[in-house]
């Protein structure tokens, strides 16, 4: 029996490296999305968010000077998951300069906000298309300020639209939302309201919960700052140091993502120029300790963020190897370990500005590039590089069966449940059972089967992908021989 169960670990073992490191290298061909003789740019800091997608569709975002008048933000989506692409969409026409775009999708609302001088100074501007970016409304106004306003963020759950972006006058930020999906908008509101800089905010919600972090320079020192709204951004808790760092100029840039109660942001560390991260599992009012993604020398550049489940993705533009080059690296623990760094291009012109975004099993990945002889936009996927199967996490046998709660909890729109098969009599004999994993919505009608197979003892992590579906309440029950437990789950878009 010894001698069966510390082959069956073997075998486990290498199945799990063989499965992670195929995973790590499906990596796609670059896939280049603009070709004219302008130049074309992703945003210029990681807080802003270039990329984002929603089932197999894909938006992104960038400004572009290839009219003849200046810069222009354009749009382009894919509609099969990354795999093709349509036409590019030119979102502003006016004679002046507009810059350093955002988006952000909610259901079918795709939501876009740039920083724009059509009014003689840098206001934020904002459009949105309600039926999945194939028509767009009308630019919207949204600052009314004679200081500059620059580097906006926006992020949407249902109707509210929230942005953030700098005062280039007061050096702090500013924040403002909409409660009819962007068609009207409320009084802006000053956040930490102090002499020191405040630069590149990145905001994120899921539900009623607004959480936006900054890089914020009180003290003398470039450390990250966090805010969070429990209201839908009526009103605003006291701002907490996410970091300590000792005094220093250099940029300190957050990026930011949320899932339910769980939120991820990393950041360029001042010290030495790697990436570090933190996490909160309750919504941002404790916090976790510090981890580092990386632990190459090189300085690093604009890292973004994005997490499905337990498994967190980062990627960032370094010169590590002589040349400015996109690299990627994950937690498959939400962030407490990290794997290896992934460089995914290779060529010799200059990659920056990179952006990532996930949906599904996919993985996509957003910068701009001068290979080709002038700045281009360029994207690249990992169809299978966010496993959401099913997968064994620990080759321990439990004594009972059980079934976890999901996490997070809400979620939006996946989630990761837990559950333990044991050796049971008659059950060991045959080494494996059969086990049903299904989910359920409100009306008892079946949405998708996770687990339908025979599973050996052990403990096993499931994902369940809600990104096709409405915000709702839904019920989630493990099946095997005698056994059987339903536990219910939110979702919230």
């Amino acid at each position: 029996m010894k001698k069966l169960f510390y082959t069956l670990a073997f075998v486990l073992i290498v199945q799990c490296t063989f499965t992670i490191n195929n995973v790590m290298s499906q990596w796609q061909t670059d896939v280049r999305l603009t070709n004219d003789p302008g130049l074309s740019y992703t945003s210029s800091y990681g807080n802003e968010k270039g990329i984002a997608s929603s089932g197999d569709t894909v938006h992104v975002v960038w400004y572009d000077n290839r009219a003849a008048q200046g810069y222009e933000i354009y749009y382009k989506r894919s509609i099969d998951g990354g795999i093709n692409w349509g036409a590019d969409t030119r979102l502003t026409n006016n004679v002046y300069f507009s810059a350093d775009p955002s988006v952000a999708v909610s259901g079918s609302v795709v939501h876009v906000v740039w920083d724009d001088l059509r009014d003689g100074n840098d206001e934020i501007y904002y459009k949105h298309s309600t039926d999945g970016g194939s028509t767009w409304g009308a630019d919207t106004r949204v600052t009314f300020d004679s200081s500059l306003s620059r580097n906006p963020c926006v992020s949407a759950s249902g109707l509210f639209v929230h942005v953030v972006w700098n005062d280039y006058n007061t050096l702090d930020i500013f924040y403002k939302r909409s409660t009819d999906g962007g068609l009207t908008w409320g009084a802006a509101t000053r956040f930490s309201n102090d002499s020191s800089p405040s630069w590149y905010p990145s905001v994120s919600v899921s539900g009623s919960i607004v959480h936006v972090a900054w890089q914020d320079g009180r003290g003398g020192n470039a450390n990250i700052y966090y805010k969070r709204s429990s209201d839908g951004g009526i009103n605003w808790g006291a701002d907490s140091a996410l970091t300590n760092n000792p005094p220093t100029t250099y940029l300190s840039i957050p990026s930011m993502y949320v899932s339910g109660s769980v939120v991820h942001v990393v950041w360029t560390n001042p010290a030495d120029g790697g990436i570090n991260h933190r996490s909160s599992t309750n919504g941002g009012i404790t916090w976790g300790l510090d981890t580092r993604v990386t632990n190459n020398p090189a300085v690093t550049y604009t890292p973004s963020v994005t997490f499905s489940g337990s498994i967190v993705h980062v990627v960032w533009s370094v010169n590590r190897d002589g040349n400015y080059e996109i690299y990627y690296n994950r937690s498959t623990d939400g962030g407490l370990t990290w794997g290896t760094d992934t460089r995914l291009t290779n060529d010799p012109g200059y990659s920056l500005r990179s952006f990532v975004s996930v949906s599904g099993t996919a993985l996509h990945v957003l910068w701009t590039d001068n290979r080709d002889g002038n700045f281009e936009i360029y994207y690249k996927r990992n169809p299978t590089g966010n496993p959401i199967g099913i997968t064994n996490i620990s080759i321990g046998i439990p004594s009972s069966f059980s079934l976890s709660q999901n996490y997070p909890n809400p979620f939006n729109p996946s989630t990761v449940i837990r559950f333990g098969i044991p050796s049971l009599e008659g059950y060991a004999q045959r080494g494996v059972g059969m086990v049903t994993f299904k989910v359920y919505d409100i009306a008892g009608r079946e949405v998708q089967t996770l687990v339908n197979e025979n599973l050996a003892p052990g403990t096993y992590e499931t994902s369940f992908d809600g990104s096709k579906l409405t915000s709702g309440v839904y019920f989630y029950k493990l099946t095997s021989g005698d056994f059987s437990e339903t536990k219910r789950m939110l979702m919230i878009k």
